[in-house]
């Protein structure tokens, strides 16, 4: 019974969506069927946190929708035991019983420092007995005495062997083998739309940094860097730190923020050493996590030790592209809107129940727009929500008033009994 109250009792104060409290609008074109279009990153300032205010009309009736964040499926990573370890011909050679499905990036964890090595990989759909086929030849490296990182992935093409065959030639001795990891090849890659992008640089000492000023509730996965043709080798430290920018005036006076910190290491090697062919390259860090209510200062400083500093063309903030997805009449005309900070984020069964089609119509929401019918939500909160301030002094005269009658009845002659 009370658990009922409470959701009665949230269900009169929750505030609901009316046209005429949303600041923003955009304009939806016509379409039929599953229909999405990508939000772009200018909606995130203009609304509540998480998109909590996002509401889709059409003629002035609610439609239901759902929010997609375009991430990678099916990536797993899974360990296995390489089988049959052991030397022939003075190379290191081992098998390894591959799992179900399709597979891209092998990892083998090798101990040890300062070595390159040429892994042949062949593939085959029995361990014995069965026609094998050639993949490739990759390069592995460690070459952290000229400091310039590490690398033991195999970047295979699409493959689905049941079995692969290694043979590594190079100073990696059986006992350095201690196994490899499989990456699943995704359905598809995640798509990421520029939320900032500055080739602003400032040498400073032996660092290069990079500033950003990212507005309210803007959503940053990862940074990304161009670096110029030159030099094609390199390996630099990263880190990334952000702190909010407090507002001018807050209601409420809080202890400032700690910044949020993290560190990456951004890689590129194309050389040829000994005749063996290295080309590797990360360009991509992951930003890290933040959830600040205010605009945040990103700094991004480049470690360049007794390097040269990198030309950069540019480093670009990223967010994981999303969409949002609805049901489309094609003689209904929509309009997307936000911009009440008052509502909380919807549910719908169509967001529960949705199921993404392939030929789901691809559309483009028109520019930001004034709502030309905005008005401020009308303030419905308690008298004493509003005014606080008075609810204290109210509550301080009321003891002062019981206390000084306390103390009245206290000093008071009590009549003797007769």
């Amino acid at each position: 019974m009370k658990l009922s109250a409470g959701f009665l009792l949230f269900a009169l104060v929750a505030a609901t969506p009316e046209v005429r409290y949303f600041q923003y609008q955009r304009a939806i074109p016509k379409s039929s069927g599953q229909s999405c279009f990508v939000l772009d990153p200018g909606i995130f300032p203009h609304a509540a946190p998480q998109l909590a205010d996002l509401r889709l009309f059409r003629d002035g009736v609610e439609t239901p929708f759902v929010i997609r964040t375009d991430a990678p499926a099916g990536a797993v990573e899974k360990p296995i035991a390489p089988m049959n370890l052991g030397s022939r011909g003075g190379k290191t050679v081992f098998d390894a019983a591959m799992p179900d499905g399709h597979y891209s990036d092998i990892e083998l964890a090798v101990t040890g420092q300062n070595f390159i090595a040429t892994v042949t990989v062949s593939g085959s759909q029995a361990e014995t007995g069965s026609a094998v086929t050639k993949i490739g030849m990759f390069t592995i490296f460690d070459l952290t005495n000229q400091r310039l990182g590490r690398s033991t992935v195999l970047h295979l093409p699409e493959s689905d062997f049941r079995y692969l065959h290694f043979s590594v030639a190079g100073p990696i001795a059986p006992e350095n083998v201690t196994g490899i990891s499989v990456v699943r090849l995704p359905a598809s890659q995640p798509k990421y739309k520029t939320v900032a992008e500055s080739s602003q640089l400032v040498q400073k000492g032996r660092t290069t940094l990079v500033e950003f000023t990212v507005p309210a509730h803007l959503p940053v996965e990862r940074i990304a860097f161009t670096p110029g043709a030159e030099p094609a080798l390199f390996s630099r430290d990263v880190s990334v730190s952000v702190e909010p920018v407090s507002p001018a005036k807050a209601e409420v006076d809080l202890p400032p923020a700690q910044p949020v910190t993290s560190s990456g290491n951004i890689l590129r090697v194309h050389k040829i050493d000994n005749g063996r062919r290295i080309d590797e390259e990360r360009l991509v860090i992951d930003a890290p996590f933040t959830d600040f209510s205010t605009p945040s200062k990103w700094t991004i400083t480049i470690e360049n030790g007794d390097d040269a500093p990198l030309k950069l063309g540019s480093v670009r903030l990223e967010m994981l592209e999303r969409s949002l997805c609805f049901e489309a009449d094609g003689n209904g005309s929509y309009t997307l809107y936000y911009g009440d900070p008052a509502l909380e984020a919807p549910r719908y069964d169509y967001a529960q129940l949705f199921a993404a089609q392939a030929n789901a119509s691809q559309i483009e929401a028109g520019a930001e727009a004034l709502n030309s019918a905005y008005q401020p939500r009308p303030d419905d909160r308690p008298f004493t929500e509003k005014h606080p301030v008075l609810l204290s002094v109210a509550l301080g005269a009321v003891i002062v008033l019981l206390g000084a009658i306390a103390l009245r009845s206290a000093k008071r002659p009590r009549q003797s009994p007769e």
